[in-house]
């Protein structure tokens, strides 16, 4: 009986209920923590646990990695999206990592998603570069 009051009560409000936003917030919050998983495996090694650019393999590096957690900031306080996503698939190569970044190869190809920028315009890329764009997003300005 109860159960039937609950689902009866659930399906009077539900037209009115935001599902999507909901489900997107959930989305975010998958990625987030999907993003920051990828961020500690494959990005920490140089740019350290924070994102400050002291990881413990920073002092061996010719030129020192960025503190990631500041790029907003050095951008006009907008994230560049098109930018980040572009450094990490190898379509704008950095020097510094001595190859197209990450030197994992391959490793972030894979299903295409999309992104949207500040313009609203969609860039493609791969799921694991976009949860990663949603930690450095995140965390920007918590240094």
């Amino acid at each position: 009986m109860m159960q039937r009051l609950l689902l009866a009560a659930m399906a009077a409000v539900a037209p009115w209920f935001p599902w999507g936003a909901v489900a997107q917030e959930i989305d975010q919050s998958l990625q987030l923590r999907a993003g920051q998983a990828l961020f500690a495996q494959h990005c920490a090694t140089c740019h350290g646990a924070d994102a400050t650019g002291a990881g413990p393999m920073a002092p061996s590096l010719l030129v020192q990695p960025k503190d990631l957690t500041e790029l907003a900031a050095r951008n006009a306080d907008v994230f560049p999206v098109a930018r980040v996503v572009h450094r990490i698939d190898g379509r704008d190569p950095l020097v510094s990592h001595g190859s197209a970044m990450p030197v994992y190869g391959n490793f972030f190809e894979g299903d295409d998603t999309a992104l949207k920028l500040d313009t609203g315009q969609p860039i493609m890329t791969s799921r694991s570069i976009a949860d990663l764009v949603v930690f450095l997003k995140a965390i920007q300005g918590s240094s």
